[in-house]
């Protein structure tokens, strides 16, 4: 299962990304989701940024594994997480 979350509909309105990151990486921990696919777009770069500022934040960078930047196509990212195992620490 992987998630998507497309930003181009709300590029421009700062709450509502962080409010959308928010609930796409709460999403992918109760679904216990391996990936999530970011699309901030390519544009000037400035969204892709502030997703990149969103994810290095102490709280945030806890629940993933790695971000990954897509070499073929600068406009994505994907966050990976790995989910503990029950019983495991």
């Amino acid at each position: 299962m992987k998630l998507v979350l497309d930003l181009h509909d709300i590029y421009n309105k700062g709450r509502d990304i962080e409010r959308a990151l928010n609930d796409i990486m709460a999403e992918a921990i109760a679904k216990k989701a391996p990936m999530i696919e970011i699309i901030p777009g390519k544009g000037s770069g400035a969204l892709k940024k502030t997703v990149l500022r969103y994810l290095d934040q102490k709280e945030v960078k806890a629940l993933y594994h790695r971000v990954e930047k897509d070499s073929k196509n600068f406009g994505r990212l994907f966050v990976h997480f790995k989910h503990a195992k029950p019983g495991r620490r």
